[in-house]
């Protein structure tokens, strides 16, 4: 069998959609400026589906820092691997501003947030080592757990009953093995806008032994009296061993760190394959990390513009009868009954008939007969915005429970 006649792009249950055009759903482009308005089809939007939390990407002291050290340095220095002759004072600095900022002994930068975390999990368990870790838990977590070549064992989301079944388990094995045991969780979880548990699990930590490695991209920038995240909202961030985020989220840029023990972070230098043998992160993203750290840590208002923003939109859609699940944080998964093809036809008509751009979640990541319209508010957005979402919101959903989604003639849109 020749090994591509097995690779066949699948549609899934979007081909029916297949008229539309190819980039409609995946892949699709918003062009213009980064805001809360762009262009989407060759019609403007308000969109909802950007991850610029606190309304970074355009903020004019971001673009400034961000210019200046593109026409400085340029895009390949530092060349190299940061072991090798890719290190620069710059990244030093930086490091040791985060490091400060989220209240751990080191920080190690990192050039993408999704080969660090599976490297970070690659790099310091083994096959004596058993690692139990949330079922929700992001794509780059299951990843790193393929490479593991010991025990791993889930628990269903935020269970922490079964958690502790599930500890137990791997404490029976690692009494035997020798090993240690990793739990690993998210301080959000993406697609829910869930907290991770992490108050309740940090004190099965006594008992168990275990140490606690916490991705909280969605949680750094948000949460916490300053920002630091889920682990200083919930006032365990001194319980968490491994504290990771990315800059692609509050940060609106590309980049991301691990904080955690000095001698940890520095086995983590000298072990993590993902940064070894990678480039390491180009200059002008160091430097305009550390203008975005700045502006998060001495403008408050912009995270409480944020929330304004948020609750606005979180309250707004209970009081009209939505269903957004059990979020505690800025992600906002709006959930209806009905199948895939519903959900295509009114996803197109929210930004078609209302320019109304979100993202469109389906099975599996969701059950079969549920619809997640997944909104990512920022600082950016107003209340007017806010406004003029929920009654498009109150339209669709009306069309929904009428049924006008079941008749695919709806779906006449040509570009």
């Amino acid at each position: 069998m020749d090994l591509f006649e097995k690779l066949n792009v699948a549609e899934g249950a979007l081909g029916k959609f297949s008229h539309l055009p190819k980039d409609y759903f995946m892949f699709p482009k918003l062009e213009g400026d980064i805001a809360p308005r762009m262009k989407f089809n060759g019609k403007e939007v308000l969109t909802w589906s950007l991850n610029n939390y606190l309304g970074l990407a355009n903020h004019p002291e971001v673009r400034k820092a961000d210019a200046d050290a593109a026409a400085q340095w340029g895009l390949a220095y530092p060349m190299g691997a940061r072991m090798m002759s890719g290190n620069s004072v710059n990244h030093i600095k930086l490091e040791e501003q985060l490091a400060d900022f989220i209240k751990k002994e080191s920080v190690m930068l990192l050039n993408y947030g999704y080969q660090g975390v599976v490297s970070i999990i690659d790099a310091i368990v083994d096959r004596k080592d058993v690692i139990v870790y949330d079922a929700e838990s992001h794509a780059c977590i299951i990843d790193g757990l393929r490479l593991h070549i010991g025990k791993r064992f889930v628990y269903p989301h935020n269970n922490i009953e079964n958690l502790e079944t599930q500890l137990k388990r791997a404490k029976r094995i690692t009494d035997e093995t020798g090993g240690g045991i990793l739990v690993i969780t998210e301080g959000v979880f993406g697609m829910s806008g869930n907290q991770g548990d992490l108050k309740s699990i940090v004190e099965l930590k006594k008992k168990y032994a275990f140490r606690l490695f916490v991705d909280d991209a969605h949680g750094f920038g948000t949460l916490g009296e300053t920002g630091a995240g889920a682990g200083e909202a919930q006032g365990v961030q001194d319980e968490i061993d491994l504290y990771f985020s990315t800059f692609a989220k509050s940060m609106a840029s590309i980049g991301a760190f691990v904080g955690g023990d000095e001698r940890i972070i520095t086995y983590l230098r000298y072990t993590m394959r993902s940064q070894i043998y990678a480039k390491s992160l180009p200059m002008p993203l160091v430097v305009g990390a550390m203008k975005r750290l700045e502006l998060l840590r001495t403008k408050p208002e912009l995270r409480e513009q944020l929330w304004t923003v948020v609750n606005a939109l979180q309250s707004g859609l209970k009081e009209q009868g939505f269903d957004i699940g059990t979020t505690k944080s800025c992600v906002t998964p709006v959930l209806f009954k009905g199948g895939v093809g519903e959900g295509g036809n009114m996803t197109v008509d929210l930004r078609e008939n209302y320019n109304i751009f979100c993202s469109m979640v389906v099975y599996p990541v969701v059950p079969k007969d549920i619809i997640m319209l997944r909104l990512i508010p920022t600082a950016a957005h107003t209340l007017a915005d806010v406004e003029e979402t929920i009654k498009a919101f109150a339209s669709v959903k009306t069309k929904l429970d009428e049924g006008v989604y079941k008749r695919e003639e709806i779906m006449s849109i040509t570009r």
